[in-house]
């Protein structure tokens, strides 16, 4: 019997200057370049429209990464060629070497807002789209992705949908908030009708759509981007079941990335009372109702979140490409060995779980 499959629910790529040679030909006016800004010695950015949007990179040394990944007492250090998808093979033969069958991708420079102009986040967004499905192609079946919609413009986004599921996507990228809306605003029902017909998932990833949103809470001294990227996430949890949009979209389905599986008591907890004092009931098992799937960590204790979550959905993801306090490329293997969950536990995180969560 062959051995179970493995997936990770929660790897990035890290885009480079080569994303953007898939820009539509008209459309090369709107390319991201890199700058280093005065004072930074260690962090590149990508300029967008003459704004700072993001992070690029950190200049970072196989030595520094080693290091980190020491201080850290986790693995974080990946080759460059792999985390910048520049060697697709040598990606494939590192996922081998950590257990890991399936990678589904997620986006780095998309954590904010990329611009607050329709035309340039199609332009990107499509360039993004049509990089990811070239590594699909090449990936083997092994390389799932989170496509990336302009919601800027829903009429384009649509659109680019059935592209992004013709071509191995299994997902659509979203941040807590979307601009001015959090994504629980009927803005995005059509999208969330069309997502469940196409079993696509919803993405809710660390980060954060609303830059004045942003600013603010990162302008407070601990703010940092905890308040910043993290909270949205736990807002978007609590938010979509008090909304009731699973609802409204049975088929579709939620997974929440990147932040840990240790505030789930809290939040059902805060839920169940809140309900019981509008004379309404929650369900034993909302994830496993409401089709809400969240990405745990090594370091949570699964078992007791096990009791709230229910078995079926929680999922693990590495943050594979990145080197921040969510990664641990050899997540799968820890939480194996660390020995406090049961087999079949082990086997519904890593396969089940995340199979049936992006319809795999």
């Amino acid at each position: 019997m062959p051995p179970m499959p493995t997936i990770d629910s929660d790897a990035h790529v890290v885009e480079t200057e080569h994303t953007w040679d898939y820009l539509e030909p008209a459309d090369m006016k709107y390319r991201p370049a890199i700058v280093r800004p005065a004072g930074e010695s260690a962090r590149e950015y990508w300029l967008i429209d003459g704004k700072i949007r993001g992070l690029a990179r950190q200049v970072i040394t196989a030595q520094q990464f080693e290091a980190i990944s020491q201080r850290a007492g986790r693995r974080m250090d990946t080759p460059q060629a792999t985390r910048d998808m520049e060697n697709v093979p040598a990606r494939l033969d590192h996922m081998d070497r950590l257990g890991v069958d399936i990678q589904v991708l997620y986006p780095t420079i998309f954590i904010e807002q990329v611009s607050d102009n329709p035309d340039i986040e199609i332009a990107l967004c499509k360039a993004y789209n049509r990089w990811l499905a070239d590594l699909w192609r090449q990936g083997q079946g092994r390389l799932r992705w989170i496509c990336m919609l302009p919601f800027l413009a829903m009429d384009v986004a649509l659109e680019e949908l059935q592209f992004a599921k013709d071509h191995g996507a299994c997902g659509v990228f979203m941040r807590g908030f979307e601009g001015p809306r959090p994504i629980t605003d009927p803005y995005f029902f059509p999208l969330y009708e069309r997502m469940a017909a196409e079993k696509l998932a919803v993405g809710v990833h660390v980060g954060n759509g609303n830059p004045w949103l942003a600013d603010a809470v990162s302008k407070f001294n601990g703010g940092g981007s905890f308040m910043r990227f993290r909270v949205p996430v736990f807002g978007a949890f609590w938010s979509v079941i008090q909304a009731e949009v699973p609802r409204q979209f049975p088929d579709l389905h939620f997974h929440f990335a990147e932040a840990a599986a240790q505030w789930i008591p809290y939040l059902l907890k805060d839920l169940r009372r809140r309900w019981s004092a509008q004379g309404k009931r929650l369900p034993d098992y909302p994830m496993k109702d409401y089709n809400l799937y969240v990405a745990c960590q090594t370091d949570d204790d699964v078992a007791y979140i096990l009791g709230y979550s229910g078995e079926d959905n929680l999922v693990i993801g590495t943050d594979y490409g990145h080197n921040d306090q969510s990664t641990d490329i050899e997540a799968v293997a820890t939480l194996r060995e660390q020995g406090a969950i049961s087999a079949s536990q082990f086997e519904k995180i890593v396969y089940h779980n995340p199979k049936a969560l992006f319809a795999l």
